[in-house]
């Protein structure tokens, strides 16, 4: 119901629309002149009556009368929306700052009239009950600014029912941080405005990560999470996660028990920095590798936040450049080695399983002999994997199932060549040998013999035995020695070759031609990460091997076009493969934590690797996508996790829950 122009209050109430930060002060302003102007006057002192319901009231301001209208100082949030004219910005007083509200302009001396809106019955004035006025402000406050998007309706589950996705339904990223992300000039920039977001506004940046994983990944993961490790004392940030310290000695269990929300916490990511990427020991700057995995937990399989919790043990640098820096926040001391690191890392261990007995356990980017050490001595005793040796190898083993499906010859029938024989090297070949004994009964040492190693100093074989370290013993074939990577590639024809060494361009033009000799369709797998310490690029292996490859890379790579061979149309767009371990360990990791599985073993990789290699359309696979691609990861996830929660509780390593009908997959698939 319109009110007359003339009328001097509703023309101060008509005002430009303002600020989300404006608008939100303002509220929080006029709600306190309200409570001060009722506490003044008492309730019914001062001439104001208040309009409670949606109907036509009489309400008296200052002696005048106003039929059909709202009064008092709440009245005036409820005024019309008017897009598009200038901010006003003579309010200075910043108190009382939330988001999501109008802002009204006080006339000078008397409370304002403003129009009532249609849903005014759902207004409640200051000298309501309390009970009514908590329950307007919660109006005023819960209102979502922008538009409400689809839900998704897979429940998050968790301790106390977790929280339903449907409630961040109304929770979307302004158009102004979208601006700013979008406004950064490096990648590091976009790592920077997304941690300000999750800073400012976790559910808003908890909505990001969910609905636009595929665009905000390269930058909360590989490959600027690498950028951001390196420069993370020097680089204006607050951590999300918990240092744990060789000074907390003796006390790290309450150290861990210290931690808010410590009750819900059911996934950890840890670190101590030794090996981070491709990058080396980053000391307490690894932080930033266990703060970037754990947000893949609830952006790929739907983790709460509030359960995850990313750890760094900070026991010192062996890098020089750092303990030599200034701005170095870790501590200024070597590693230790021996007794006194283990009996560190094992207080730790045992802390864990004393405040969190059932928690998840990831062991993320220790050096390569700690990380085969303690997954050996721990994986029986709480649940916990090893990404680096475990993930890496299922993501592996994923793509050669998948890209087997575009070549002929079967899984049993290839010979694998691995360039670098680290961690994550030799955690591929065992899961690959795994898969040829329990898939196709080829015996261990058989499959072994299939798959070859090369390290700094060449051919891993028996003649350089009492050189090798333990890990790499069991692929130390009775070959000739050669030092050279094409050398060993026309001489041993391997017909898929992976990548796993750090050395930017060792997949050379020369190297890449001579896998094309050894069979039509090579597998070649540049999995190091960052990208500046990948293999090859897509580019180079698509015209190296004139587009006859099955290509999947550690980092992502840009899309190729190829023109059409008559120079009519489009051409054909192909899409690299992304071998990214996101596909693998928050699907291993939740479905463990939903079974409560007691340890997790390596057949859970296999399960995991075969279920992920058959989610590709043949679409996909004709373009280069040897995987789903991001955009589709959570359902990508949910059907890795179903068939993984269903082989836990069917091999006695889970435990089905109460509220689940049969543990057939089709009901885990609902479940998750």
């Amino acid at each position: 119901k319109a009110l007359s122009v003339s009328n001097p209050v509703a023309m101060e109430a008509r005002q430009p629309r303002r600020s989300l930060q404006q608008r939100s002060r303002a509220k929080s302003q006029a709600i306190r002149r309200s409570r001060r102007a009722i506490k003044e006057r008492g309730p019914s002192g001062g001439g104001v009556a208040n309009v409670v319901g949606g109907g036509r009231r009489r309400s008296t301001v200052e002696g005048s009368k106003v039929r059909g209208t709202q009064c008092g100082a709440l009245a005036a949030l409820k005024r019309p929306r008017q897009i598009g004219k200038a901010p006003n910005n003579d309010d200075d007083d910043d108190e009382g700052f939330q988001a999501g509200c109008d802002h009204p302009r006080e006339v000078a001396g008397r409370p304002q009239v403003v129009e009532e809106e249609e849903h005014s019955s759902k207004v409640k004035f200051a000298n309501q009950p309390l009970e009514r006025k908590k329950r307007q402000e919660r109006l005023f406050y819960s209102e979502a600014p922008f538009p409400k998007p689809r839900p998704n309706k897979r429940r998050i589950q968790g301790e106390g029912g977790g929280e339903n996705e449907e409630d961040l339904a109304g929770v979307m990223v302004s158009n102004e941080v979208d601006e700013v992300f979008r406004g950064a000039k490096t990648d590091l920039d976009k790592y920077l405005a997304l941690r300000g977001l999750h800073a400012r506004n976790p559910r808003a940046y908890r909505r990001l990560l969910v609905e636009r994983t595929e665009e905000v990944l390269p930058y909360i993961y590989t490959p600027t999470v690498g950028e951001a490790c390196q420069k993370y004392s020097n680089l204006d940030i607050e951590t999300t996660g918990l240092y744990v310290t060789l000074e907390d000695r003796g006390r790290v269990l309450e150290k861990l028990r210290s931690w808010k929300n410590g009750n819900e916490v059911r996934a950890i990511v840890v670190t101590d920095g030794e090996r981070i990427l491709g990058l080396g020991d980053l000391g307490a700057g690894g932080m930033g590798i266990s703060e970037g995995k754990i947000q893949l937990y609830t952006a790929a399989a739907g983790v709460p936040p509030d359960q995850c919790l990313p750890i760094c043990l900070d026991v010192g640098t062996n890098r020089e450049s750092l303990l030599e820096d200034p701005e170095y926040k870790g501590l200024r001391r070597r590693r230790p080695m021996g007794v006194e690191y283990y009996s560190f890392l094992d207080e730790f261990v045992q802390a864990l399983r004393a405040w969190r007995p059932h928690c998840l356990l990831q062991f993320e980017d220790f050096g390569n002999h700690t990380a085969f050490v303690l997954l050996g001595k721990y994986r029986n005793q709480l649940c916990c994997f090893n990404d680096d040796i475990q993930g890496t190898a299922s993501i592996n083993l994923a793509g050669i199932l998948a890209g087997l499906r575009l070549k002929e010859g079967a899984f049993s029938e290839q010979k694998i060549l691995f360039h670098g024989a680290g961690e994550a090297g030799v955690g591929c070949g065992e899961l690959i040998a795994l898969a040829l004994s329990t898939w196709h009964g080829v015996p261990l040492p058989e499959a072994r013999k299939r798959i070859l190693f090369m390290d700094s100093k060449g051919l891993v074989c028996k003649s350089r035995l009492s050189q090798l370290q333990d890990h790499k013993v069991p692929f130390a074939h009775d070959l000739e020695h050669a030092p050279d990577l094409l050398q060993v590639v026309r001489k041993h024809k391997p017909t898929v070759l992976i990548g796993v060494s750090t050395q930017a361009g060792s997949f050379t033009e020369e190297v890449l031609r001579a896998m094309c000799e050894n069979c039509n369709r090579p597998l070649i797998f540049p999995l190091s990460n960052p990208t500046s310490k990948a293999e090859c690029t897509f580019e180079e292996a698509f015209a190296h091997t004139d587009g006859r490859c099955i290509f999947a890379s550690g980092s992502p790579f840009p899309p190729l076009t190829v023109p059409s061979p008559d120079g009519m149309g489009q051409g054909t767009t192909y899409h690299p493969a992304q071998a990214n371990n996101a596909y693998i360990f928050p699907a291993v990791g939740y479905a463990a934590i939903l079974t409560e599985a007691s340890c997790i073993p390596d057949d859970v990789f296999l399960e995991a690797a075969k279920c992920l290699a058959g989610l590709s359309s043949d679409e996909d696979l004709e373009r280069g996508r040897l995987f789903p691609p991001f955009s589709k990861i959570r359902e990508t996830s949910a059907h890795i996790m179903a068939h993984l929660c269903q082989f836990f509780c069917d091999e006695g390593y889970g435990t089905k829950p109460q509220e689940l009908r049969t543990g057939e997959e089709a009901d885990w698939l609902q479940y998750v």
